[in-house]
């Protein structure tokens, strides 16, 4: 397959990607002329920029068909916590009537409608996932929190586990209690395993020293505590990457977040950028993706150039319905409606495509999503997909 005339995200040049099997194999100076020199299908562009496919590095993908529950700003993940399941106690009680499965696999679209191919699942172990829309990330130690998980300490310091990252949730707060249990953490990691800290919206420059990554989540911080980590320092002391967590505390639209981020003025637009393809690519790690490079696996996302804009301005500027085309390990997973005619004509199946509709924009995905929506709704009427089909 050769995507044909797209503008990268510096918005300096127009290029050609030829795609073999799951992996980049060309990535060359636009030139109509060699369309179809290599035989495979061409897919022509116009006004459509491309970048690699993202990196979120936290989610529950369990947790997306709860909406945002909150009451009040909070000290901390703990008084959060507490003040939910007795004031919305209804509402979780008959999410969790949802199978999990059915929950999970909707928290997979949800990351793919926004252009991600790879999600961190934060949680224990997913089965039934092997042949994914996207990549599932479960190559990590993940421990919920110091306060909430009872045997944290045992399983930091387990001396015969893999050597993989420990990503915790940790400085969830605004409060004394937060930052504490860095410096408790910091503590008792007796083997000086790697950790990736998640939220670290109390964390200082000196215990973000002590972390190999820390995953930021501007939305979530913002809806439970009214403030976010201080990235402008941390991103001095460790790497930083991005996550969106669920819905139980976030909005399902990246986009919303990552100009969320951009507006903090605490990150270059590169940076920002890095936070979601390079950087997490390199820490957790997954080797092969990230960039558009030769011999990297083809995991790319086009989108739509809005009049006017160009390169960053037009990456921060995207929103689901203006993502054209998502592409993971060489496989089409959702392309917009405009692009219908060119992919079921070039020889490519359109067999397993679904329509659906995202901001009133047609797009066709892989996977029956229209029936497991229904499935959803079947035991959660008042589910917020932003869906329709």
């Amino acid at each position: 397959m050769r995507l044909n005339n797209l503008t990268t995200i510096s918005g300096e040049q127009n290029v050609d990607i030829l795609i073999e099997k799951e992996r980049i194999y060309a990535v060359s100076e636009h030139d109509d002329s060699s369309a179809g020199i290599s035989g495979a299908p061409v897919l022509k562009f116009s006004n459509a920029i491309v970048f690699p496919g993202l990196i979120n590095s936290h989610d529950h993908l369990s947790f997306n068909s709860f909406p945002q529950l909150g009451n009040r700003i909070y000290n901390n993940y703990v008084e959060w916590g507490d003040d939910i399941h007795k004031q919305n106690k209804d509402t979780i009680n008959e999410v969790l009537k949802i199978p999990e499965q059915l929950r999970i696999q909707w928290g997979i679209y949800k990351n793919l409608l926004n252009g991600i191919t790879t999600v961190v699942n934060h949680g224990p172990a997913l089965s039934k996932i092997e042949d994914s829309l996207i990549n599932i990330f479960q190559q990590s130690h993940a421990i919920h929190s110091i306060q909430l998980d009872k045997k944290w300490k045992y399983r930091l310091n387990l001396p015969f586990i893999k050597n993989l990252p420990i990503a915790i949730h940790i400085g969830e707060g605004t409060d004394k209690s937060a930052q504490d249990e860095i410096s408790t953490l910091i503590k008792w990691n007796l083997f000086k395993r790697a950790l990736i800290g998640i939220h670290a919206v109390a964390m200082n420059e000196e215990q973000a020293a002590n972390f190999k990554a820390i995953v930021w989540c501007p939305d979530s911080n913002y809806f439970l505590l009214g403030r976010t980590a201080e990235i402008d320092k941390l991103k001095h002391q460790a790497k930083i990457l991005f996550g969106t967590d669920s819905t139980v505390s976030s909005q399902w639209n990246l986009w919303d977040h990552l100009r969320l981020a951009k507006q903090q003025n605490r990150m270059t637009d590169n940076e920002l950028l890095d936070t979601i393809s390079k950087t997490p690519a390199d820490v957790w790690p997954m080797p092969g993706i990230g960039s558009i490079t030769k011999n990297y696996f083809a995991d790319i996302v086009i989108g739509e150039v809005k009049s006017g804009s160009k390169g960053m301005d037009a990456f921060f500027s995207l929103n689901p319905e203006n993502i054209l085309m998502v592409i993971h390990k060489g496989a089409i997973r959702l392309f917009d409606e405009g692009l219908y005619n060119q992919v079921s004509t070039s020889g490519m199946s359109v067999h397993n495509f679904y329509k659906v509709f995202v901001n009133g924009r047609c797009k066709y995905i892989f996977g029956n999503l229209p029936e497991l929506i229904r499935s959803i709704k079947a035991y959660y009427p008042e589910a917020r997909i932003p869906v329709k089909y």
